[in-house]
């Protein structure tokens, strides 16, 4: 499937009719270069899903979470600073993962790829030249 995304404008709308094409889906990896859009978008589905706190990349942290309008956990990974998959592994990454019902949106997944689990959907955001980003899964 292929989102398009034309101007920051219409995000919110795009998370939306995402969230509403992978309903049931619970592992999200977003794979883009460095100023693809990942955080704007995850910031995006985050206020779609009702959460009231400010997100930001947790870059340092390497895991932020959140709570849905329903209260349910989301956790906002950031793995751009991971240099072996273990490091993920020493955060409880596989606790967040296969021991929650949280939904896990993880940046930078190309780090963790060889613990990612098998149901995880790959989420490609590329830019095009006149700065409409591209949602592919």
């Amino acid at each position: 499937m292929r989102i398009e995304i034309r101007s920051l404008d219409m995000i919110d709308a795009a998370a939306a009719e995402f969230l509403k094409a992978v309903e049931g889906q619970r592992i999200i990896a977003l794979y883009g270069r460095m100023g693809a859009g990942k955080t704007t978008f995850v910031s995006a589905l985050c206020r779609v899903l009702g959460v009231e706190d400010q997100v930001g990349s947790p870059t340092f942290t390497i895991v932020n979470e959140y709570r849905s309008r329903e209260g349910l956990p989301i956790y906002h990974f950031d793995f751009y600073r991971i240099e072996k998959p273990g490091e993920a592994l020493d955060i409880g990454f596989e606790e967040y993962v296969y021991d929650s019902d949280g939904l896990c949106l993880m940046e930078w997944p190309e780090n963790v790829e060889e613990i990612l689990p098998p149901e995880t959907l790959k989420v490609n955001i590329s830019i095009e030249a006149d700065g409409t980003r591209i949602l592919e899964f």
